[in-house]
Formats: C-alpha cells, structure tokens, sequence
C-alpha cells in the first residue's frame, strides 16, 4: 500500500513523514522542487508481536505500507502544469493531508492564521482544479475523436466525465463524495484522479492539545471517504527516538496509550477497508494486507498465484485462539481450527494455512 503525504509548507509533513518512517530515510527538507521523500513504514501489529514470540521463527515480517512524501502545496499549483509533485501521488492507493493546528511565532503560517478548516477545503481546491485540468483534456481529446467514431466505451467514458465529474469538478466538489456505480467507478479508477481518492487528514496540534483535541472541533468536519487523527508530530518525533519504556512512559505524560505511527496506520486501514491475516511457522510469521471482504482463494492469491489456481482448503484459526492455546495441533485438538472453503470471506487477524495443489 502507498499513501502520499501533502499539505501547505510548514505543516509537519516531513516531521511526520520521518515519524512514519522510523528515521531511516529521515530529513529535514527538499532541495528543489519535484523532489519527493520515499520510505516503508513496518505496521506495527501487537497480535503479530505476540505470535512472533510464540514461534520466535527464523524471520518476522510485518505489514508494510509505503509513504511518499512532496513538497508543500504551493497556492494556484494545481492545474498550472507545475504537476510533477502531484503526480508522484498519482500511484498512491490514498492521500494523507498533514493540516497545521498549533501556533509557532517563530514558524509563521503561509496565510497568516491558523485555521485547520481553511487549509483542508484550500488543499482539496488544488486537487480539484489539478483533477480538472486532466479532465477537460480528455474530453476534448474525445470530442475530437467523435469524428472517426467513438467506440460504446469511449461513449460511456464521455457521458461519464462531461455529465457527471466535470459538473462536480467546477462546483468544486472532491470525487471522493460521489456515489458512482461499479462501473462507472472501475472506469473512473483509471484516471488515477487525486480527489477521488480516500483522504485521511492528520490534525497536527501542539503538545497541550494532542491528548484532547477534537478535529471537527478544529473545523475538520466529517465528510464521505475521508476520516481524521490528531497527532503532535514534534513531541512525537522526540517519543520515536527513545527506548520503549521511555517511550512508554512519555506517551503515558501525555494522556496516550499509543504513538501516532500506530494510530495512522489503523486509521488507513480503516479508511482502505484493509485487513491482515498471519500466516505462522518456525520458518516465519507474516502479515498480509488484503481488501476486506476478500475470500479464502483470492486471499491466498495475495501469498503466490499458486495457490489461488490450485486452492483446496483454507485451515483458519482466530490468533487469539492460536495464542491462548499455544499451537495449531491443540487448536485441531480443541476443534477451534477450522477447515473452510473457497468462499470463507477472511477475517482480520485470521491465521490461515491454506492447501492447494497445482
């Protein structure tokens, strides 16, 4: 999974972004425009931690997800063909705004106030007008094409953008908040456009207020497809680098029971409708991230195409269940393991061996 981190300069993205990423790709800002700040974050999963130490295998592997960070948005950027820095979030399954809610005198904010509201509806503008202008070309491309003929899906494809994304686009609504049909979804995927996809708006407030702030509060309303956090992305910087129980101790002053790498990664799952499920042995202990509401035979696609052409059965057992008892000999012992077919839908945290011949 790739999520792209924007916002307006002086936000707390690449803080965060250095966060996320556990310091290895750390820095402190770009040299030139269209530079970008590419790192993998481990998901840190506390069921998985706990099967690890069970099996103490030759290798962990936890989730992953990939974060690419941009330069801060500049006013007027989008749809001006300065989009180097926004296309690199073209590939990204979600978008993660870093908006600003402290106040620093000595870091002054571009537009003079602090107003979280302002700045998401100013950001979603710029992704608005970039997702315009990449339209508008496609239209004409297509009404030029009219002349030759216009295959049904070309057809369709028109009728989609000129009726429906154009008319939003122009009143400046995000994509994001229209209901489409799974066609007209599967079609609009393909543009890979920026407000169509799913926003997570990370709240960065001063260290008072991390422990109590309330985004809607801050102006940071609820909106389709979109959901917020609240972090402190300088005092939590400062937590990342400690020991754990230092660590421990520090997010405890501050009224946290988790640093904000764990929150914002359970936050876009959630928004993602994403899942893992483990699979366990000495060899190794691994998460996988699928869609939810994937079945068994997809799930194990996810794994090697193998075994999603040659699936037999799924052997499924909850990792509790697998952790309380100790092994998966006693879970068939017990009858907690349980044989399940290609339909079984797999369930977060499932640990799942799957039978398969080809």
């Amino acid at each position: 999974m790739e999520m792209g981190i924007l916002g307006l300069p002086k936000a707390g993205k690449t803080t965060l972004f250095n966060i996320l990423t556990g310091g290895e790709q750390a820095t402190d800002k770009f040299t030139r425009s269209g530079d970008v700040h590419v790192g993998a974050a481990r998901v840190a999963d506390p069921r998985l931690e706990k099967l690890r130490d069970m099996y103490s295998p030759k290798k962990y592997t936890p989730a992953t997800v990939t974060y690419v960070d941009v330069p801060g948005i500049e006013r007027g950027q989008g749809g001006e063909g300065e989009g180097l820095d926004l296309n690199r979030l073209k590939d990204a399954a979600a978008l993660m705004h870093v908006v600003r809610a402290f106040d620093d005198p000595e870091l002054p904010h571009p537009d003079g106030s602090v107003d979280p509201g302002r700045d998401v509806a100013n950001v979603d503008l710029e992704l608005v007008l970039d997702d315009h202008s990449l339209v508008e070309r496609r239209i004409e491309r297509l009404e030029k094409s009219k002349k030759r003929g216009l295959s049904a899906d070309e057809q369709r494809e028109l009728k989609l953008l000129a009726e429906t994304i154009l008319p939003a686009l122009e009143d400046e609504t995000p994509l994001r908040e229209l209901t489409l049909d799974p066609d007209d979804e599967r079609r609009l995927r393909g543009f890979q456009l920026l407000t169509a996809k799913p926003m997570l708006v990370v709240v960065n407030v001063g260290e008072d207020e991390v422990a109590s702030a309330d985004p809607e509060a801050l102006g940071v309303v609820p909106a389709p497809k979109r959901d917020s956090v609240v972090v402190s992305a300088p005092i939590e910087q400062e937590i990342s680098r400690l020991d754990p129980e230092e660590a421990s101790e520090f997010l405890a002053d501050l009224g946290l029971e988790e640093p904000s790498a764990a929150r914002i990664t359970r936050a876009s799952f959630e928004l993602l409708g994403l899942i893992a499920f483990f699979t366990v042995g000495e060899d190794e202990v691994r998460a996988w991230t699928v869609r939810r509401g994937i079945d068994a035979r997809r799930a194990g696609g996810a794994i090697h195409s193998d075994i999603e052409r040659g699936f037999i059965r799924a052997e499924v057992v909850p990792w509790d269940d697998l952790l309380r008892l100790g092994s998966l000999a006693a879970c068939r012992e017990q009858a907690v393991l349980r044989l399940e077919g290609k339909e079984y839908v797999v369930k977060d945290g499932d640990v799942v061996h799957f039978r398969f011949n080809v």
